[in-house]
């Protein structure tokens, strides 16, 4: 079912992927280190938030966070962002199951390169996508095994998801917007 921006609840489409990740892979998260268990990497920013969530609400010992700049293919045009972080992954890469988690997927050009990274630091047994919106467009034979919602946006525009802090706990909720799109 797709849906228009301005009625895109980014709250409901985490629920969404968070049961089907729950269906899945039942326990999986909260033994990595047993046959058949798995671990999280969250591509930064938005894969990032959504990965620290989903370990909590999964009961991961943690997750990972996966830095794409290096691997982008306008790495040229865009330079490296003076915001981003390092890759940190806080488990061994080699013969494990990988669910990697992000935001939005549109192209598949950033999926692409956040699996060349991975393989930077090993050889995963299977690497998996969950995102919270697939906005269609794609450029690469990339797909997503767990998809919140299919959603419109112009291509002329950006989906761009925010997180905030509603209360004094530290509960946070996930919202979209749009903005222009910077080529």
């Amino acid at each position: 079912m797709s849906q228009n921006i301005s009625s895109v609840d980014a709250e409901a489409l985490y629920r969404a992927v968070l049961e089907q990740i729950r269906a899945a892979y039942g326990e999986a998260f909260g033994h990595p280190d047993e046959p058949g268990g798995a671990v999280l990497a969250g591509i930064y920013s938005g894969g990032a938030w959504l990965a620290e969530r989903l370990a909590r609400d999964l009961n991961a010992p943690g997750y990972g966070v996966v830095n794409v700049a290096l691997h982008r293919d306008d790495y040229a045009k865009k330079g490296l962002h003076t915001q981003a972080s390092p890759t940190s992954l806080p488990f061994d890469v080699n013969n494990r199951r990988i669910l990697l988690v992000d935001d939005v997927l549109y192209t598949g050009r950033t999926v692409r390169a956040a699996i060349n990274e991975l393989y930077d630091y090993g050889r995963p047994a299977s690497v998996e996508l969950a995102v919270l919106a697939d906005r269609g467009g794609r450029e690469l034979p990339v797909a997503a095994r767990f998809i919140g919602g299919v959603v419109d946006v112009r291509a002329d525009a950006t989906l761009v998801l925010a997180r905030e802090t509603i209360e004094a706990g530290g509960a946070q909720r996930f919202t979209f917007h749009t903005e222009a799109r910077a080529d």
